[in-house]
């Protein structure tokens, strides 16, 4: 018998795993997928590596503070990271518009100060109200005191003002210029909603999180399930995959172990899972054991968009372009509110293009995967599930009609690109896409949702799904609970596990002695270990003999 069974093993689940095995816990971690990792997971397709969910994360200089989760966590010297392009790690291509936020607060405020002299005092006062807020967001976990929580108020008065509005409202409070407007919104696409739903606060959160830049792992998002993996199995925790659960197990209002799609029981003193609300108590758990308050809860419950993901290769130079390690993010036009809400109703073979899409070059920003010819490619917009429910209920294959639509929805990503690399059609070695079927059959998502639930004002803080449930001995994690994203899912396992072992999430985050991240330049390959420059000439080299081979 196990001490503890997680189910799913995305960023939350194995944040989980490793902190409660480090406590001496018998964790099992079960993963219907081949492989681990959730979003984080990668795949190959022709030698060709893609990472589906994870395009960058931020705070890993050193002493900030993803940098010190992955230390506590014992998983830095695993790790190496790319710093993606320091002065434009994000740009926004706004109709005509283009503009590369930089690394930098104080940089990236000078830069539109400088584009738009008019809006100079409205752009410095948002600026210093979006540090403020992020601060005072992230002091409300570290509240422990009674003093504490009786000042609190005094210490959050911005977070209080402004805590009740959307993005799209604070930021027409401050900036009247529609194109500047659009660069504080653009961001939004990693929240799946658009800025008039976004509370302000939580993009607050978001922006400080890319306060210093964006970075990429050495190895894509497999680089840290392996590594997480490696360190659950120092701790003796055990983890498999393709090993799908039916159902969780639940004896008189209390989780007691969970049963397999082949029928195998496994028993566990706590069950956690890593799947979202309504996958957990509507699927796995079942109505005959959750109250009429949770299911009321739940029909009311939200969840983000999903999304369309293009994986592409290439056998051109995207430098020519004016590519690098910065991600792209494309609108077709000036209005990121309109595309991320109206737009997204109208039929999708209707369209001429995708109202907005993000670009990410995963050659350029790991250097190490570039193979001296080809480059990779995850495009992504994000789209209404209602388009594929006509495909549901189908077998794996679904069908002429699908792969027919599918290849519509690749035309019309090509309009696109054709727009940011002129020719890149010709250069197409090979194209496949994800759709929210996708998701929904690899991830097991409600509706195919990349970020759990919809992060709106009344599903998040104090109003969000809690690791503890109901039900005795079963817990929540992963990105309905604390925050999404790779480093927010990761925040939650540790949350999770902590509540399951009756502690305060620091008390298992120590610091592991001689953790050490590795941190190199995307654009820069001068302080390079030598190693890893071996590495890639050694890849490139192997290309070069196959294709001799080849032709000879």
């Amino acid at each position: 018998m196990y001490d503890v069974i997680i189910i799913g093993s995305g960023a939350g689940g194995l944040a989980s795993a490793i902190c409660l095995a480090e406590k001496g816990k018998k964790v099992l971690v079960l993963e219907q997928h081949e492989v681990p990792g959730g979003w984080c997971h990668s795949f190959y397709i022709d030698g060709q590596r893609h990472s589906p969910g994870l395009h960058y994360v931020g705070l890993l200089d050193e002493g900030q503070s993803s940098n010190q989760l992955y230390k506590d966590l014992g998983i830095a010297n695993d790790l190496t990271f790319f710093r993606m392009h320091p002065e434009a790690y994000e740009r926004c291509h706004i109709g005509s518009f283009k503009f590369g936020i930089p690394n930098s607060y104080q940089v990236f405020r000078h830069k539109l100060i400088k584009l738009f002299p008019n809006e100079e005092k409205g752009i410095i006062k948002l600026f210093d109200l979006i540090k403020k807020v992020n601060h005072q967001v992230l002091l409300i976990p570290k509240l422990k005191t009674f003093w504490d929580f009786v000042t609190v108020p005094f210490r959050t008065k911005e977070m209080g003002k402004y805590g009740l509005s959307s993005l799209e409202r604070v930021v027409k409070k401050f900036i009247k210029d529609p194109i500047l407007q659009q660069i504080f919104y653009v961001q939004c696409g990693d929240h799946a909603s658009p800025p008039n739903k976004i509370p302000f606060p939580f993009h607050c959160v978001l922006m400080g999180h890319y306060e210093y830049g964006g970075f990429y792992p050495m190895g894509g998002g497999a680089a840290l399930v392996k590594a997480k993996t490696k360190r659950l199995k120092q701790l003796g925790g055990e983890i498999k995959t393709s090993t799908k659960v039916e159902k969780i197990l639940v004896e008189n209002k209390n989780a007691a172990g969970v049963k397999l799609v082949n029928g195998d029981k496994i028993f566990a003193k706590t069950i956690i899972s890593n799947a979202d609300p309504n996958t957990t108590f509507l699927k796995l758990v079942g109505k005959n054991h959750i109250s009429k308050r949770l299911c009321k809860k739940l029909s009311k419950t939200s969840y983000s968009l999903t999304s369309l993901i293009l994986f592409l290769t290439v056998d051109c130079d995207l430098k020519k372009y004016g590519m690098h390690s910065g991600n792209i993010w494309r609108f077709a036009k000036a209005d990121i509110t309109k595309a991320l809400t109206n737009d997204l109703e109208k039929p999708l073979t209707e369209l001429e293009e995708f109202p907005g899409i993000f670009i990410s070059c995963t050659t350029l920003k790991d250097p190490t995967s570039f193979d001296g010819k080809h480059h990779n490619f995850e495009v992504v917009t994000l789209v209404s599930y209602e388009h594929f429910k006509a495909f549901e209920g189908l077998d794996k294959d679904r069908g002429e009609a699908y792969f027919a639509f599918k290849e519509k929805l690749i035309s019309i990503f090509m309009v696109s690109l054709e727009k940011e690399f002129p020719g890149i059609k010709n250069h197409i070695v090979h194209q496949e896409l994800g759709t929210p079927l996708t998701n929904k059959y690899y991830i097991n998502t409600t509706e195919g949702n990349i970020y759990g639930t919809e992060k709106i004002l009344k599903q998040i803080g104090p109003f969000s799904f809690r690791p503890k449930t109901e039900i005795k001995n079963l817990y929540l994690t992963g990105a309905s609970i604390v925050a999404h994203g790779v480093v927010g899912a990761a925040h939650s396992g540790v949350n999770t596990a902590a509540k399951v072992l009756g502690v305060r999430p620091e008390e298992l985050l120590e610091e592991k002695e001689n953790q050490k991240l590795t941190i190199l330049e995307a654009e820069d390959n001068t302080h390079w270990p030598e190693e890893i420059k071996k590495k890639i000439a050694l890849k490139q080299e192997r290309l070069a003999k196959k294709q001799s081979s080849t032709h000879s």
